[in-house]
């Protein structure tokens, strides 16, 4: 009896140290670039510890999300500039299901229409692309329902290409369009969408008093669960503000990173919650800064939990994982861990290679995953951020943007024209 108890324990430590976690959003089942996945390989190679790779369609910049044994992935067709949703098993690769959305006729070298990265409740599939279109699929590749954003809230009005992702949150889908106002009726405003039928919630205008394409926001809206109840915070416009998920309502607003409306300065990275603060990047070498959740109003002034001193980041979105904030500058290709109650560094560590960094980095099993332009992954170690293996998956190019997903034991990295699928065999 007592072996079959010391056994029966054995496996039960065995089943929580190898959980099993979804990778359902952009930055994952926490909305912060961190999962509970271990068992996780540190080395990534066309020779080591690969399970599978596959061609894609086109360059994206999405970041493919994962439900159990299936993976869905936005793409832009190289040949027919057709914007595709695609279903991939996670098991051997093979593509489930496809479908042309619609043209995804507009690209620059800095993005493109299939920029923003699908979600899923594992029930249904949504995506969404630059186009302003936005279709539900089930599991199975039925189409649920699909419309376009743009027709029916007016055209996007963003330099770069629009790139926000959605997100899907407390059974409902959220929109940004965080937009210059070129035309009267070209507001900046927060959408919520009910995810079963397709129609409109509500629609909030968010006003800012930022000039030209410093309205403009490529960022994605994040949940907040704090002391002060739920929130959804959106940042861009020269202010992080945070509203209520049931109606929209702004609850607080915090600027200050651009006094003078400087005209030019485009809002990237999202948001990140770290515990009861929102960690903030603001652009064109900004210091990052934590804004206190808890207050009510304007809070530009007496907000701010603390600011860097040194560490900054323009595009890629900082990773909160086991406690600690990590930040990635793609410019300097340096990697910083910060503590996320004062903002003080710990470590930093240099990455190099030869090109920046615009995927942001994620968090799994003690390790930190990195990918440039170029394809190249970096695997550090979470701990002293020394690197434990680097890569070269890219094929030439420098489009490879997706943000590296950890999911159900597996190691997934898009880079500009492949898929690879890592894992211990």
């Amino acid at each position: 009896m007592k072996q079959i108890i010391c056994s029966l324990v054995l496996v039960l430590s065995l089943a929580g140290i190898a959980r099993a976690e979804n990778w359902p959003q952009w930055r994952g089942p926490a909305f912060n670039g961190s999962t509970t996945e271990a068992g996780l390989p540190e080395t990534l190679s066309k020779t080591d510890n690969l399970l599978w790779s596959v061609d894609m369609p086109g360059v994206s910049s999405a970041t493919p999300v994962v439900w159990g044994d299936k993976i869905l992935a936005s793409s832009l067709d190289a040949k027919t500039q057709k914007l595709i949703a695609m279903c991939i098993s996670r098991i051997d690769g093979k593509v489930l299901w496809q479908h042309e959305v619609a043209e995804g006729f507009s690209k620059n070298d800095r993005n493109q229409m299939a920029s923003p990265s699908p979600v899923t409740d594992g029930k249904s599939a949504y995506f969404y692309y630059g186009t302003g279109d936005l279709v539900a699929y089930d599991m199975d590749g039925k189409e649920l329902w699909n419309r376009n954003i743009q027709k029916d809230h007016g055209a996007f009005h963003v330099q770069w290409i629009y790139g926000s992702s959605p997100l899907l949150y407390g059974g409902k889908l959220y929109i940004q369009v965080l937009q210059r106002d070129v035309t009267p009726d070209a507001v900046s405003y927060l959408l919520a969408i009910d995810p079963a039928s397709g129609k409109d919630i509500w629609k909030r205008v968010r006003p800012s008093e930022a000039k030209g394409e410093s309205k403009e926001s490529y960022a994605t809206p994040i949940p907040l669960e704090a002391k002060a109840g739920k929130q959804i915070v959106l940042i861009g416009g020269d202010a992080v503000t945070g509203h209520n998920p049931e109606t929209g309502e702004e609850l607080w607003r915090c600027g200050g990173w651009n006094p003078t409306k400087i005209d030019h300065w485009r809002l990237v990275p999202s948001p990140v919650a770290a515990d009861d603060l929102i960690i903030a990047c603001p652009p064109k070498g900004g210091k990052v800064f934590a804004v206190k959740s808890d207050m009510h109003g304007d809070i530009t002034e007496t907000g701010v939990a603390w600011k860097a001193k040194d560490f900054t980041s323009d595009v890629c979105v900082p990773l909160f994982y086991k406690g600690k904030l990590y930040v990635l500058d793609g410019d300097k290709k340096t990697i910083t861990c910060v503590d996320p109650k004062t903002g003080e560094p710990k470590e930093s560590g240099k990455l190099g290679g030869s090109e920046v960094f615009r995927a942001s980095p994620t968090g799994a099993d003690g390790k930190i995953y990195c990918m440039n332009e170029a394809g190249t992954v970096w695997v550090v170690s979470a701990e002293d951020l020394k690197t434990l293996s680097k890569t070269e998956l890219g094929t030439g190019g420098k489009n490879s943007r997706s943000c590296v997903v950890a999911a159900n034991g597996t190691v997934l990295v898009r880079t500009q024209d492949k898929l690879y699928a890592f894992g211990k065999k």
